[in-house]
């Protein structure tokens, strides 16, 4: 069952999935009705899943899942990893994978592979106080407080 994103609770689950580039906007409306469409559908042992999505900045598909009532199974979890490895192939984008960094620069979001993130903060193109994006975040209310954080308090502060 798909609800408005502001009506799950602060402790509902939420899966972050960045995109190795922006969406256009004719895609994102597409998106849109896939993901909507997913989530009417998506069950688990034929039980509703309460569950909706935000896309921000063109770029992240975040999924949060209310877990009040029951946990969701992995069978259930394995069917949305199959959804997004389908997105993945139509719209030709990474969206798995957790190592690449995204951060702001200016109005812009950035998406590097970890290496080349490295480069730039040794060349000293981004500093600590760069916002980047905390995708391995597991809750609605840490996406709204520790999702866009400075670099010196995330796990890329190990490169400073």
């Amino acid at each position: 069952m798909n609800v408005n994103f502001e009506k799950l609770p602060d402790n509902s689950k939420i899966w972050i999935y960045q995109s190795s580039r922006k969406f256009y906007p004719n895609e994102i409306e597409k998106i849109k009705q896939q993901i909507n469409r997913f989530l009417e559908s998506w069950s688990d042992n034929e039980n509703d899943i309460t569950a909706s999505y935000q896309i921000k900045y063109n770029r992240f598909i975040i999924i949060g899942v209310d877990q009040t009532l029951q946990s969701i199974s992995i069978d259930a979890i394995d069917a949305s990893v199959g959804f997004i490895l389908g997105l993945q192939t139509e719209y030709n984008v990474e969206l798995l994978d957790k190592l690449n960094v995204c951060f702001k620069q200016g109005d812009y979001v950035q998406y590097k592979e970890l290496k080349e993130f490295q480069k730039l903060l040794k060349k000293k193109a981004v500093s600590a106080k760069t916002i980047v994006f905390n995708n391995l975040i597991n809750t609605k209310q840490e996406l709204e407080n520790d999702w866009e954080i400075p670099i010196t308090e995330s796990w890329h502060s190990r490169f400073l």
